[in-house]
């Protein structure tokens, strides 16, 4: 390594001395180096053999990638592997580095498709390793590696695992993890390093105005929340209260029924459903974004019922004539939400307190960072630019990762002062001089929130604000966050230096089945799973549709039968 790259800190070097004796989980707050923790254990793993250090995102491994070749004597020992090169030139890559820095889709592609294998690899680095869970990639490499490799070792780092005590459990079990290392803001040896964040929330009054297409939407809502429990094929009764999280639960239950059973309420549940879930976003939009996000989605819902492959519960809910009325009221609507007012207030009193700040902005929605973006514009004070994923959306087109990494080293230089980001920002982007992040609206994930707030404070002190609607779901989101960040750091304490059973010997790989499912998915589009909702509800409406087909052909047999029998019955 380079001198004097890396200031190394005591904490550091105590972690990642006990991640080289076994595979361990590092959860340490956001801006205090869980990568020099990683840069640590690199060193001193790389003379037993390669070293592969996965990213969730694109931007985080550049970010990694430029960060190892800065501080390494030996640039060139580092490479780095993304989708956009080809499969060749990724062999080439493979065979010549000795750090590997990729996403975790494309070493997954090229072990399933037999381009690498990972016998040689000495440490495998999962940065934000709270991923770890289901189906994604991470669970995949992890258990080839150790199957394959020969001296096997990993290292996982987050901030956030989460809150439950299970996902943690199952995080670590996915990794083949077998110790918990942590340190919080509190620590001895952490609060030295720990710059000051000051968090405050900023209540807004919705109109009465907009919080009236509210209830005209959360009408509509209950018709079809009334009619999916009166068809009596959900295993749970839902209301107006329900969750997301809970309709997306229903969803799987109900879908993995009807793989089982043709029942034609089932596949009407799933069809009701759809346009609840939908229903259900119009909502969040009317009372946390406002005027402006609510039209976009509508049109977007027109659009959709118009277009022959589009979502029929668009199609249904276009032809309600009440939510017909609704998007009249909307278009009429003379009002506007209180958040990009108290958003531009905000930032404008930072600048003038402070005109080299820079600004984070967290928004769950492009649309608002669009319209948000387009609200700012007026001001010259304010440079704002808008940071979204690589996806295009309809007609938003998403941002590559050249465009991306421009945007960030323009932001870090002050070109831009302002960025709007999505959840694209949250994970791992390093920009040490924000001074205030603000978050548009409150999530109700721990670990989104974790994220969120560890963009300020990292090289000097910065601040947190919320914007909450009052008597919306943001106050709900907010406290339950709050709640479960909570439960996350006390778990986290708990488990902390606990010895875990080792990972079991020999655990099965996939069978060749699901490697070839696995191939295909990696290998489908990016755009696959925006339209997942749709297509579970086409095929939901098909079976529905091919079910009634069944039960009228089953009729007419038996008025058939019931007639040949009494024409049998008459001739007797």
């Amino acid at each position: 390594m380079l001198p004097q790259t890396v200031e190394k800190r005591l904490f550091q070097m105590d972690l990642a001395s006990q991640a080289l004796q076994a595979s361990s989980l590092i959860v340490v707050p956001t801006g205090l180096g869980k990568t020099v923790i990683a840069l640590m254990v690199l060193l001193a793993r790389m003379d037993k053999g390669k070293v592969l250090f996965l990213a969730p995102t694109k931007p985080l491994v550049d970010q990694h990638a430029s960060f190892l070749q800065r501080v390494l004597r030996d640039r060139d020992a580092v490479v780095m592997m993304t989708g956009e090169r080809t499969p060749e030139s990724r062999m080439e890559l493979w065979s010549r580095g000795y750090i590997v820095v990729s996403t975790p889709q494309v070493i997954e592609n090229d072990l399933l498709s037999r381009r690498i294998d990972l016998a040689e690899v000495s440490l495998i680095i999962f940065d934000e390793a709270h991923r770890a869970v289901g189906g994604y990639a991470y669970v995949y490499i992890a258990d080839r590696y150790r199957r394959e490799a020969k001296s096997p070792l990993v290292l996982g780092i987050t901030a956030s695992p989460g809150s439950q005590s299970e996902k943690i459990a199952e995080i670590c079990s996915n990794l083949g993890i077998e110790r918990i290392q942590t340190r919080t803001e509190s620590d001895p040896d952490v609060a030295l390093f720990v710059h000051e964040r000051d968090i405050e929330w900023v209540k807004l009054v919705v109109p009465r105005e907009l919080l009236a297409i509210r209830a005209s939407i959360e009408e509509l809502l209950q018709i079809r929340i009334d009619d999916l429990n009166r068809l009596g094929a959900s295993p749970l009764r839902i209301n107006i209260k329900s969750s997301k999280k809970e309709l997306l639960g229903l969803q799987a239950s109900l879908m993995s029924s009807a793989r089982v059973s043709a029942n034609k309420s089932t596949f009407a549940a799933i069809s009701l459903l759809a346009e609840i879930l939908k229903l259900y976003h119009a909502v969040e939009l009317a009372e946390t974004q406002g005027p402006d996000a609510l039209a976009r989605y509508f049109q977007r819902l027109e659009g959709e019922s118009l277009s022959r492959s589009g979502s029929k519960a668009s199609r249904r809910i276009m032809q309600d004539p009440r939510f017909r009325q609704v998007m009249v009221a909307l278009a009429d609507l003379k009002v506007e939400h209180p958040k990009p007012a108290a958003a531009r207030r905000i930032i404008l009193e930072q600048i003038e307190a402070n005109p080299d700040s820079r600004i984070m902005v967290f928004t769950n929605y492009r649309d608002t960072a669009t319209s948000l973006l387009q609200f700012l514009r007026g001001d010259p004070a304010i440079r704002a630019v808008r940071f979204v994923g690589q996806a295009s959306r309809d007609r938003d087109e998403g941002l590559s990762q050249k465009k991306q990494a421009e945007i960030l080293q323009k932001f870090r230089a002050g070109e831009f002062n302002v960025l709007i980001a999505t959840s694209v920002g949250e994970e791992g982007i390093d920009i040490p001089a924000t001074d205030l992040v603000l978050f548009y609206e409150p999530v109700p994930s721990e670990i989104r929130s974790i994220q969120r707030k560890g963009r300020t404070g990292r090289a000097r002190a910065g601040r947190v604000m919320v914007l909450m609607a009052k008597g919306t779901r943001d106050e709900a989101y907010y406290w339950i966050s709050e709640r479960k960040e909570k439960t996350m750091n006390r778990q986290i304490r708990d488990m902390s230096g606990d010895v875990l059973p080792r990972p079991e010997e020999g655990r099965p790989c996939r069978t060749q089945i699901e490697e070839e499912a696995a191939r295909s998915e990696a290998n489908a589009p990016s755009h696959a799973g925006r339209k997942r909702g749709e297509q579970i509800e086409d095929w939901a409406e098909g079976q529905r549709k091919e079910a009634e087909e069944r039960e009228a052909g089953r009729e007419e047999h038996i008025k058939e039968e019931a007639s040949g029998t009494a024409a049998e019955s008459s001739s007797e």
